[in-house]
């Protein structure tokens, strides 16, 4: 059994009184993890660990903050079989998608560790005589992270590298589905050497977690709050900061549409959507969700699909590799099972999988999913995935944007200028030509628009995400005034 520790001021801590929950295995429901159970008073200490840490990092020469983030990278990458151990016990990942995770992770915090020296300002020109104005970008303050449980490694670093790379501190509050996952991520931070109460690291009981959110979220040194999780919980999370007037970035749900025009190779889209439909059991934001086919090359690209998807091992992770491991829960197989009899009652064609009735899910496809069905609308964040037959480009865009959701999506199709004029018409705020809907860089302009939330995380848009922006001016010689 796994027990990770809250971290405050750099010293391992327990919540008041001793208070745990407990983790438990999906497939299994042994114990996996037994976390302390904070209070929004442990909460709030640890805001006041990082706020007592904010000043002397803030002040630390960007060489410096470069150093240990490209030392807490190596740390990182050093707990891989750690980290793959216990996403596998907690939310029953592959090892194949618990590598993927260390591997971009530290990747991230080594592109943070670049952008130390690239958080510049600006000489604007001014009407006054002598006066020299600047813009100026200067650290937040504290950020609150909140990271889920579905890329536990990769989102707890967004979360954190690249506000520190940008001189803020940090409180990572855990998921309650990973405590243990997110807590060597901590670890690894802290074997990296950076100093006390820089990063703090908070878990909480299920039942806890708005009135802990809520308690971090109102402390008034807490300037940022960056949040990935369902869009649920998100709109949550956007009106506790607006009520607070506290900046938010939400990257939450999506519905990925996939689309493979009539002139596409259809070998590549094959293999870029089975990819982006069954990574992770299809538990990633940017999973393919609905895969749009027109419907001159809909058999051959249908056919082909069909027979890489029902050739993806599935099992339990902890026994060996497979692609398919568990779900995170019995509630994803119920939820994924009635979009399954929905669908089939109102005329869809089930190509391979099914209903399943336990976590491991097998790849499921949908073909002549139609708009009035369930799964042409709700997220499915399984390994259900819904095929739409349309005529023609005009009818795959329209289709495509008639949905809540915008972060990802993929259009495929040899025509590049075609498939460019199509992805500039799409409703997402990531769009792969020729690419799979799962691609994330660290250096790149992460997030989605609609229901998928606002900001953005990566590169330039993450600096200018965590830092503020000041006017300072300096007058260099002698002013006159009109009185």
């Amino acid at each position: 059994m796994l027990q990770p520790s809250l971290l405050m001021g750099g010293q391992a801590a327990t919540a008041t009184g001793g208070a745990s929950f407990d983790r438990h295995n999906p497939l299994d429901g042994q114990v996996a993890t037994r976390a302390p159970a904070a209070t929004p008073d442990d909460a709030r200490a640890a805001v006041d660990a990082a706020a007592q840490a904010f000043p002397a990092w803030a002040a630390l020469g960007p060489g410096e903050r470069r150093a240990l983030l490209m030392r807490a990278s190596q740390a990182l990458a050093a707990k891989g079989e750690a980290i793959a151990a216990a996403m596998a016990a907690e939310t029953g990942a592959s090892g194949l998608w618990a590598g993927f995770n260390v591997h971009l992770a530290a990747d991230m915090l080594l592109e943070a560790a670049a952008l130390t020296t690239q958080i510049s300002g600006q000489i604007i020109p001014s009407n006054i005589p002598g006066s020299v104005a600047m813009a100026v970008r200067q650290p937040a303050g504290v950020v609150l992270g909140i990271a889920p449980w579905n890329a536990p490694v990769i989102l707890a670093v967004r979360a954190i590298a690249t506000p520190l790379a940008c001189g803020n501190t940090v409180v990572l509050k855990g998921s309650e589905l990973c405590p243990a996952t997110h807590g060597l991520v901590i670890e690894a931070l802290q074997d990296a050497g950076l100093p006390a109460g820089v990063v703090n690291f908070v878990t909480n009981a299920p039942a806890d977690a708005a009135a802990v959110v809520e308690a971090m979220i109102a402390h008034p040194a807490v300037r940022r709050v960056n949040f990935t999780g369902s869009t649920r919980v998100g709109r949550i999370i956007g009106q506790t900061a607006a009520r607070h007037l506290k900046p938010a970035i939400l990257e939450l749900g999506g519905k990925a549409p996939f689309i493979v025009l009539d002139d596409a190779d259809i070998p590549a889209a094959v293999a870029g959507c089975t990819f982006g439909a069954f990574a992770n059991s299809g538990q990633i934001c940017m999973s393919t969700e609905r895969i749009i086919v027109d419907e001159q090359v809909a058999d051959d690209f249908v056919a082909r699909l069909t027979a890489r998807a029902q050739a993806l091992p599935l099992g339990d992770p902890r026994q060996g590799p497979v692609v398919l491991g568990s779900v995170v829960d019995m509630h994803t197989v119920h939820r994924a099972n009635a979009l399954i009899d929905d669908a089939l009652a109102k005329g869809a064609r089930l190509l391979c999988g099914g209903k399943a009735s336990s976590t491991l899910m097998p790849a499921t496809l949908l073909d002549h999913v139609t708009a009035d069905m369930d799964i042409f609308r709700e997220e499915t964040f399984a390994p259900v995935k819904a095929i739409v037959r349309v005529h023609g480009v005009e009818q795959a865009i329209a289709v495509a944007n008639d949905n809540e959701f915008g972060l990802s999506s993929a259009v495929y199709g040899r025509d590049t200028a075609r498939a460019w004029q199509v992805a500039a018409r799409l409703e997402t705020g990531i769009c792969h030509i020729n690419g799979p809907t799962v691609h994330d860089e660290a250096q790149m302009p992460f997030g989605g628009v609609k229901a998928s939330g606002y900001g953005r995380f990566g590169g330039q848009a993450g600096i200018d995400a965590f830092t503020d922006t000041r006017w300072i001016t300096m007058q260099t010689r002698e002013r006159h005034y009109p009185f």
